[in-house]
């Protein structure tokens, strides 16, 4: 299961575990985008199927997870890709701009893991997988404070997570990726000089590719 798979890194993982040969469930919010990912996918021969889900509401939580263990008889591996930024820094954020990236960023991933653990403790073991960033290991002058402090959360959340079971075969990760070519970085980052600017910070002198960050999951 793949969260906020419809687009970007989302649907590269979607697509890469689809083709090693995965039953893939891509849950996203946006219906539209979510079911046309899922048709192409399913045209290129992969098992994929969409379904709705809001990451932040308890109850499509519940929903979406017991609908793939009735459908499969578990749910194997978990990524908690889907995330937002309101790119504002501290001084100007509103403290319901917090709320939403908080809601998305560190309760989405809760949850998730929250109803996925019982369903792969039932089975014998599983991976999950969340989707950091190197901001939540390090501060980033360009990067908003609150989006750092998200992905920050993220991250210790998995250490946690992975100390306490571990012993029942469950595996937890964190994916922590610098600057990504996606059509959104793009977009912010047309002007060259931020392009450069963004550029120098990273030893290879290219972003990370959606498709590098799929096969990290």
């Amino acid at each position: 299961m793949v969260t906020g798979g419809a687009r970007g890194i989302g649907h590269a993982i979607a697509e890469t575990f689809g083709r090693e040969g995965a039953v893939v469930y891509i849950a996203d919010i946006n219906e539209e985008a979510g079911t046309a990912a899922a048709v192409k996918l399913r045209e290129a021969g992969t098992n994929t199927t969409f379904l709705s889900l809001n990451v932040s509401q308890e109850a499509d939580w519940q929903r979406v997870v017991g609908q793939i263990e009735d459908e499969t008889g578990g749910l194997d591996i978990l990524v908690n890709n889907a995330g937002i930024n309101v790119r504002k820094v501290i001084e100007e954020m509103s403290a319901e701009e917090l709320d939403q990236m908080y809601d998305v960023n560190v309760k989405g991933p809760f949850l998730g893991i929250k109803y996925a653990l019982p369903v792969m403790r039932k089975i014998g073991g599983g991976s999950i997988i969340n989707m950091s960033s190197v901001c939540g290991l390090v501060g980033h002058m360009y990067t908003p404070e609150a989006y750092t402090t998200t992905k920050g959360a993220v991250a210790l959340l998995t250490r946690a997570v992975a100390a306490r079971y571990g012993k029942f075969n469950i595996r937890c990760n964190s994916i922590n990726p610098s600057t990504a070519d996606t059509p959104l970085v793009r977009e912010m980052l047309k002007d060259p000089e931020r392009m450069k600017e963004r550029l120098g910070e990273v030893p290879l002198g290219r972003m990370a590719s959606m498709q590098d960050i799929a096969e990290a999951a």
